[in-house]
């Protein structure tokens, strides 16, 4: 009987402590959405047998909604501890109808500057689904703590292109989630 009702008890507690770490857990962690527009040039048709161009585009700086995010979650840029990539969808934007038929891969870096020299796999896709006028990128995995603490980073993109290549210059929506878990204020 005594061991029975130690039992429960210890249980009990277990649960308990369990459950408030779960919800303490929760209040640190929120999410940061930022969006940004960048341009694939025109290329023009590639004809066989030469190989698909590859782009790699200059480095487009965004402007993230990070630190007001992290005020009105009761935190700081200071008080980051662990930051990683949850979704990053592209869309084509213009022209109208366009659909990224004219991409075999993509591959997206981030840096904390223009000049990348601490750049970082943050998200790609290969192969890259035809018919789609928006695509999901699998994020990397990195940790990405120190990108989300400036305000800003910069993304570096890299384009692998069909044979059909691109017939006119096309903007392309970059959307990002980024799961942050902080320590209050």
């Amino acid at each position: 009987m005594k061991k029975s009702l130690f039992l429960s008890t210890f249980l009990l507690v277990l649960l308990l402590g369990t459950v408030a770490c779960e919800k303490i857990a929760g209040l640190l962690t929120f999410q940061v959405n930022d969006s940004t527009s960048f341009q694939l040039p025109a290329t023009g048709p590639v004809p066989p047998p030469l190989p698909a161009p590859v782009l790699s585009l200059p480095g487009v700086t965004v402007s993230s909604s990070s630190n007001s995010t992290f005020q009105s979650n009761n935190s700081a840029a200071e008080y980051i501890k662990d930051v990683t990539l949850d979704r990053l969808a592209l869309t084509v934007t213009d022209p109208a109808g366009q659909n990224f038929n004219f991409v075999k891969s993509i591959s997206i870096s981030i840096a904390s500057d223009a000049t990348g020299s601490d750049k970082v796999p943050l998200a790609s896709l290969n192969p890259v689904p035809t018919g789609q006028t928006t695509i999901e990128l699998t994020p990397s995995g990195q940790k990405l703590d120190k990108y989300l603490r400036n305000g800003n980073y910069t993304l570096f993109t890299t384009v692998e292109l069909t044979q059909l290549g691109l017939s006119q210059n096309t903007t392309v929506r970059a959307d990002s989630r980024f799961n942050v878990t902080a320590n209050p204020k």
